[in-house]
């Protein structure tokens, strides 16, 4: 049985330029068709033959902790370095800071490509990209000139560093200090942990982006969110003046976490000592006559973001190649007989892909993955939207979605790894087969940048009733676009119909939440099924528009195979996955009764 990595280059030529493109031509800049395949197969090639072996192995031996200092499981430095050399970590960061300025949806391809190949180890890389674009939006100049430029190039590591062993989500709750010094100084105190990539031996130095609480003008630290902002502080002291590195700057290794799944991804808590610490500036987003009392850490709110997105990607990622084994499997193992006469084999027994509950379980993963593929590049489009006419509305309609694509994604790409590993039976329980890893990796993305919980509370208390649900609206109306181009085409006139229906019982539940005389506890109790009839709409929503596209093309194409293949994932997803939505109204709409009547003690 074969349990090689093949990235989906056929299907991010046909996203980006078929799809894509045509509704967001500004995305892919100058690239052609065939510029982007030729970059998508080389760093296919690389992915599939460098770093996919590495995976396995790292699983197994995992990150060491020794004498205060990580050491990465064996291949790992090889590899990052190849990676590095290759400019893989930076296809697109900006040219000016020494990246290769490709578009940003060429870059999360590539991303996925990583993470799917091996995504311990592709949580390095992932994790510096965000904090040197975070630097250099908020940074002073000398870090533009001597902090990003070696992260971008690989030299140097970044990593976030907000949570601590009492308290996550609820940073009012945080201990970590920045003082001034009578110098102009700051110095900054505090543990953190559950910090990825804290320490490792891949670069020779790792900048840090602390969250910390400083002293308000009359020296009191404030039990809320006023006196927060983020910080930087380097692994080894770094000249503001000269860009050189110094000896270490009070950032100390206080233990490796030992985990489920990504144990190539050395889990750190860190305790910060004295260190040197720089304050970065906030979020042009921020400012404004009414400041918002976080607008302090306005930065970590822009780098989380972007990490959201990313966790929802990566879970698709390791749910993919937990698909490419099962689908392998399928067509190989012989169990039973086909029910059909017709089509069985000859053989004592058939391939299991003619049971249709194999069949089930194969097309549940392929329609998810697929349209969360095509869902994550049109939701980067709207969010890096050119045109300031329509910037403010594209980017609101992004942000609502972003809840979505990190929760919805991973909670559906860890079934999604389940179900594969269900298909395999015992040979996907055991680890010689990889889908047992690939199940443990996958189960972190529902905890990663905010629980899961926590998501669909954002997205039913702050993004719906944002400028008047303004989003919502639309979001719909885009949805609502695309079902009447879709009409025209008689295939396609049933799924377009659905898709409208399902976005009425959005709306109804929209509703449902704003009403004032709602419970305080209906919106905690009934956001997950919520954010849940969003995910599938806005997945129905990608499979209409995929379908829109691959019909007219499917007579003279040379790709038909493909093409049909599309069309039949989308009729699944419209015959299984989108009914779903009217059970999850109703779910939601039970509100929080049955859910806080039973005592605390009874539990």
């Amino acid at each position: 049985m074969s349990t090689k990595y093949k990235a989906p280059v056929d299907d991010y030529v046909f996203l980006l330029h078929d799809v894509i493109a045509p509704v967001a031509p500004h995305a892919l800049g100058e690239m052609t068709r065939d510029d982007t395949r030729q970059v998508l197969e080389q760093a296919a090639r690389f992915f599939e033959e460098v770093w996919a072996p590495l995976d396995g192995p790292a699983d197994e031996e995992g990150c060491h902790f020794e004498d205060g200092v990580v050491r990465t499981p064996d291949g790992y430095r090889a590899g990052y370095a190849a990676l590095c050399e290759a400019g893989w970590n930076r296809v697109s960061a900006p040219e000016e800071f020494g990246g290769t300025g490709l578009p940003e949806l060429i870059g999360q391809a590539v991303h996925e490509f990583t993470a799917s190949a091996c995504n311990s180890l592709g949580l390095y890389a992932g994790l510096t990209g965000g904090a040197h674009a975070t630097v250099s939006r908020n940074g002073e100049p000398w870090m533009l000139q001597y902090i990003v430029a070696p992260m971008v190039e690989g030299r140097w590591a970044g990593t976030m560093c907000l949570t601590e062993p009492h308290c996550g989500t609820d940073l009012r709750l945080m201990k970590t200090r920045a003082v001034p010094q009578p110098d102009g100084s700051w110095r900054l105190n505090g543990t953190k942990t559950f910090i990825s990539g804290g320490d490792h031996d891949l670069t020779e130095n790792i900048i840090h982006l602390v969250l910390a609480k400083v002293p308000d003008e009359d020296g009191r630290i404030r039990e809320d969110l006023s006196t927060v902002r983020l910080f930087l502080v380097s692994k080894r002291v770094v000249d503001s003046e000269t860009g050189a590195l110094g000896g270490p700057n009070g950032v100390v290794v206080a233990g490796v976490e030992h985990k489920m799944g990504l144990k190539g991804s050395a889990t750190c808590t860190m305790s910060f000592e004295h260190a040197l610490a720089y304050p970065l500036r906030e979020s042009s987003q921020s400012g404004g006559t009414q400041r918002k009392t976080s607008a302090g850490m306005s930065g970590m709110f822009d780098m989380m973001n972007s990490a959201r997105l990313g966790t929802g990607l990566q879970a698709v990622s390791s749910a993919t190649r937990a698909y490419g084994h099962a689908a392998d499997y399928a067509r190989e193992r012989l169990a039973g007989r086909a029910a059909k006469a017709e089509d069985r084999t000859g053989g004592a027994a058939d391939p299991i892909v003619v049971h249709p509950d194999v069949r089930r379980l194969l097309l549940k993963q392929a329609s998810f993955l697929e349209a969360a593929r095509a869902l994550a590049l049109h939701v980067r489009t709207l969010l890096d939207e050119p045109d300031e006419a329509i910037r403010a509305n594209r980017s609101a309609i992004g942000s609502l979605l972003t809840p979505v694509i990190k929760a919805f994604f991973s909670d559906r790409s860890f079934e999604s790894a389940n179900d594969a590993m269900q298909l395999m039976g015992g040979h996907g329980y055991i680890r010689d087969n990889g889908v047992e890893q690939l199940v443990r990796d996958c189960r972190i993305f529902q905890l990663y940048e905010g629980a899961n919980g926590v998501q669909a509370l954002d997205l039913v208390l702050r993004k719906l009733p944002a400028a008047g649900g303004r989003a919502l609206a639309d979001f719909l109306d885009l949805v609502d676009a695309t079902a009447s181009e879709a009409e025209q085409q008689e295939p396609l006139r049933a799924y377009a119909e659905a898709l409208r229906k399902a976005v009425q019982e959005i709306r109804a539940s929209a509703n449902w939440f704003a009403d004032p005389a709602r419970d305080p506890y209906d919106a905690g109790a009934s956001s997950s099924d919520f954010l849940a009839m969003m995910g599938i709409v806005a997945c129905a929503w990608m499979w209409l528009r995929m379908s829109n596209v691959a019909l007219p093309l499917l007579p003279h194409a040379d790709n038909k195979q493909f093409l049909e293949r599309k069309l039949e994932l989308a009729r699944y997803w419209f015959a299984r996955e989108l009914p779903l939505v009217f059970a999850l109204r109703e779910r939601v709409e039970t509100g929080a009764a049955c859910l806080m009547a039973l005592p605390a003690d009874q539990f």
